[in-house]
Parts: C-alpha cells; sequence; structure tokens
C-alpha cells in the first residue's frame, strides 16, 4: 500500500528519472557509444594529437568533389584489398569517413578485420564535417 502511494505522489519525480535514464543509455543502445564512432571534433582532436590517419571509403567522383584535407581514398568495396597498402601502421587510430558515416560504418568492420583495432567511424561523415565548419579540399 504504500508503494503505490509513493508511486502516486511521485510519479512526476519518477517519469523524470526514467526519461533521463533512458537518454542516458540510449546511445548504447543505438549502438553509438564504444561503436566506434565520434564527431567531428573528436576526429580534429584524434588528427592533430595521436596523428590519425583519415580514410574517405567513398567512389573517387564522390571524393574529387571535396573531401577532408588529408583524407587518402579507399573505396569500401577495394578496401579489404588495398587498406594495408594504403596505411601501414595498425597501432594508430583510423577514421574512416563516407558522405554521412553509412558506409563508414561498415568500413570500421572491415577494417577491424584486418587488425586496426583502433578504427572508427566519423560519425555524419562529410556532411557532419562541412556542418561543422571544418576545411574542406577538391581533387
Amino acid at each position: 500500500m504504500k508503494l503505490i502511494e509513493f508511486v502516486t505522489a511521485n510519479w512526476m519525480l519518477i517519469l523524470i528519472a526514467l526519461s533521463s535514464g533512458g537518454m542516458l543509455a540510449w546511445p548504447l543502445i543505438r549502438g553509438g557509444a564504444g561503436g566506434g564512432t565520434l564527431t567531428a571534433q573528436g576526429a580534429v582532436h584524434l588528427i592533430n594529437r595521436e596523428r590519425a590517419v583519415l580514410v574517405d571509403v567513398r567512389e573517387p567522383e564522390e571524393f574529387a568533389t571535396g573531401h577532408m584535407i588529408g583524407a587518402k581514398n579507399v573505396p569500401l568495396n577495394l578496401l579489404e584489398e588495398k587498406l594495408t597498402g594504403t596505411v601501414k601502421n595498425k597501432n594508430v587510430p583510423l577514421l574512416l569517413v563516407c558522405a554521412t558515416g553509412a558506409r563508414a560504418q561498415r568500413a570500421v568492420a572491415m577494417a577491424k578485420k584486418l587488425g586496426y583495432e583502433q578504427a572508427q567511424a566519423v560519425s555524419g561523415g562529410l556532411k557532419a564535417w562541412k556542418e561543422a565548419n571544418l576545411p574542406v579540399e577538391k581533387a
């Protein structure tokens, strides 16, 4: 009986606690936290501090229209055969990027299979990079 009284008297606090817990758990459920993705700002940090290597997995035509400065182009369909020749050091952070992040997520799985344990996708891809007003170059 006391539990029912407590719930009815404090229903708003219980609702707030449940919704904030849900918001905290959402990235884990979605696979964002620890799932190999990072923000554009996080990518910049890794590039500047840990000499991360940027690999753009879009097609060469897409890459030519604009890409992150210093990015190497290895199309997703050629990643398994060309990544080890393009990025020889498997211990450096490897940042994979595409137009919106979907192909880069698949590329992370491939790269990890090849031994690149620090492979991560840039969340939101080149679109998020541009939205963060970060520099882009054309081929």
